[in-house]
């Protein structure tokens, strides 16, 4: 095996590597688990065909993360329609907690972050998904939305406080 197939044997492992996180994300943008599949499948396609462009050494999560949310902007504007959005699988945090009734708190606190973040707008559900779900940094969050980083600093501020105003307001039954 050559160089370049060795090259590129290793970006197919770490796309295959990184297809949960850009599962979650995708479905933090689309709310649905069919339409968040589609995206990610799409992103997978478009990254293997332009496979040249990617530069080895390079962040891949930062590139792929970027086509998924180009796709995902792109087909918003085609479809000029928004559904509600969740922030994360129900399983992740459900799979964490031990006992019966830790599972029961934390389903209700991720039905109380999901209803919070139906209520947000795109740009704040996808900052939020970013930096607190991922964990990208600002800089990372900065180049995927095309934005400076003091952008998107300012609007995870304002989509945090928003989060837990909504967050609080649901739980006080207001």
């Amino acid at each position: 095996m050559n160089r370049i197939q060795e090259d590129e044997q290793t970006f197919r492992q770490q796309l295959v590597a990184l297809l949960p996180r850009l599962r979650r994300f995708a479905l933090s943008l689309t709310g649905d688990r069919a339409e968040a599949d589609d995206l990610v499948q799409a992103a997978c396609e478009r990254a293997l065909a332009r496979y040249h462009q990617y530069r080895p050494g390079s962040r891949l999560d930062r590139w792929l993360f970027a086509i998924l949310h180009h796709l995902f902007i792109d087909e918003r504007r085609t479809m000029r329609r928004q559904k509600p959005h969740l922030p994360f699988e129900e399983g992740k945090l459900l799979s964490q907690a031990k006992n019966t009734m830790k599972k029961l708190e934390a389903r209700l606190q991720l039905g109380e972050v999901a209803r919070a973040m139906r209520q947000m707008g795109e740009t704040e559900r996808m900052v939020l998904s970013l930096v607190c779900v991922e964990g990208m940094s600002y800089r990372d969050a900065a180049e995927i939305m095309q934005v400076p980083v003091g952008t998107v600093m300012s609007r995870l501020a304002r989509a945090r406080k928003k989060l837990h105003r909504l967050i609080h307001e649901g739980s006080s039954g207001a």
